[in-house]
């Protein structure tokens, strides 16, 4: 090698490094206008085998992502279409539920695993000398002193009033519930007070209504380029492919497609593999839940869909409601759903992830359990979803880069070069003869 060739590649790098800075420094910066593009990338990356396999079929290309398109986003209106009235109608019967569900579980559900755990002698003794609950109605209680003085102490609802010639009144709280039923005065005292509030808030209401209308319509922009960014990689995949190729040098290109080749498998299997058990994740909860009669079944089963898509986290946090919901109508009930989830995830570990995502995706549980911190912690939960597939990358550009080290080593070029980070188990002797 001359040295005219040395100093290019000196050039290349350092070209090449100084833009590499420049680029994480913008995205840094602009991170907070990123989201469109990281979702375009993800959506792009999902529908572009389907785009494939149209094109196939003598169909153009662009043609074929509108066609992909109206397949995907037709698909997913109707099921919202279908779903949507009696997912809002459980969602509203569960929120009207909420209270009375808190309510049980301070009345009956704490006092009870209290007097469990002083029944073993786990809990401490009841406290005679607690103050009672304040009762419906007020009350007047005169306590002695030492000093031979009385205090008066007032007990339960009351309200204090100040007084236009000074001082304060005390007064009961009046309970509206026991006081007729009286349409005419309701609908009066609303108009009233909305007539009020108006009129003090004129400046409030119009803010919120504005916001609104600016949230929607973000929410339809941003909709709409990120329909548009994914359509453009979708159209364009050889051109970006073949630009970042062009940083390389001819020597390094097959290397480079090799690495390229790895990624695509480890991602396939984290990205559109998740996808895929997310949905039967979701239909098996369905059918369990609906088979045992678990209240507001479609609720929670949509919550272990969407949640599935954070791995191990999202399985344990789906549960919970799930199972404590089913402990409000018997614990068989409970005791069903939490077994009926645990065979679903036992299937899951077992068949579906070696079947979808394929030895290639598979990441041990402990960086994936780092992963997951290390982007909730820094990005919320946009960190949390992207935390695996970046970790899928991390894991392929390391194995990429010791596959490749290892092979120019003539010590370690004999071993074979595991494709998990793992290292595999020695190979069993064969039995002699």
């Amino acid at each position: 090698m001359t040295d005219e060739t040395r100093a290019a590649r000196r050039r290349h790098t350092i070209f090449l490094a100084v833009t590499a800075a420049i680029v994480i420094a913008v995205l840094v910066f602009a991170h907070a206008v990123m989201l469109p593009f990281v979702i375009a990338l993800v959506l792009a990356y999902l529908l572009t085998p389907l785009v494939a396999w149209v094109e196939k079929r003598r169909v153009p290309r662009p043609l074929a992502i509108v066609l992909v398109y109206v397949v995907v986003l037709g698909s997913l209106g109707t099921f919202i279409r279908l779903t949507a009235p009696r997912v809002g109608q459980e969602l509203g019967a569960l929120r009207r539920e909420v209270p009375v569900l808190a309510k049980t579980v301070k009345t009956e559900w704490v006092p009870y695993v209290q007097e469990r755990l002083r029944a073993v002698g786990l809990g401490g003794a009841a406290d005679k000398d607690a103050l009672p609950l304040p009762t419906d109605t007020p009350e007047i209680v005169a306590r002695p002193q030492p000093d031979g003085t009385i205090a008066i102490e007032l007990e339960g609802p009351i309200v204090v009033n100040p007084r236009n010639n000074g001082g304060f009144i005390v007064e009961p709280l009046q309970n509206k519930h026991t006081e007729g039923f009286d349409i005419e005065k309701l609908v009066a005292e609303g108009l009233g007070n909305t007539v009020a509030y108006a009129q003090q808030n004129t400046m409030e209401i119009v803010k919120i209504g504005r916001d609104i209308v600016a949230g929607v319509s973000r929410v339809f922009f941003v909709f709409g380029i990120t329909l548009m960014l994914a359509a453009y990689m979708m159209l364009t995949r050889e051109k970006i492919l073949g630009f970042f190729e062009s940083l390389v040098r001819p020597s390094s290109r097959p290397a480079w497609r090799e690495l390229l080749t790895r990624v695509d498998r480890g991602l396939s299997g984290v990205v559109r593999g998740q996808m895929v058990i997310c949905l039967v994740n979701g239909v098996l909860s369905a059918i369990g839940f609906a088979i045992v009669g678990l209240k507001y079944w479609p609720v929670l089963a949509l919550i272990a869909t969407v949640l599935s898509l954070i791995p191990i986290f999202g399985s344990i946090v789906s549960s919970v409601p799930a199972v404590a919901l089913g402990l409000t109508q018997s614990v068989g009930t409970a005791a069903f759903v939490l077994v009926w989830i645990i065979g679903i995830h036992q299937l899951e570990a077992n068949l579906l992830n070696p079947k979808i995502m394929g030895d290639a995706a598979k990441i041990h549980p402990v960086l994936i359990v780092f992963s997951l911190l290390v982007g909730e912690h820094f990005f919320g939960v946009m960190g949390a979803l992207l935390a695996v597939p970046v970790m899928s990358i991390a894991q392929s550009v390391f194995l990429h880069i010791r596959r490749h080290l290892q092979a120019s080593d003539p010590e370690m070029a004999h071993e074979r070069v595991g494709e998990s980070i793992v290292p595999p188990a020695p190979a069993s002797k064969p039995a002699s003869s």
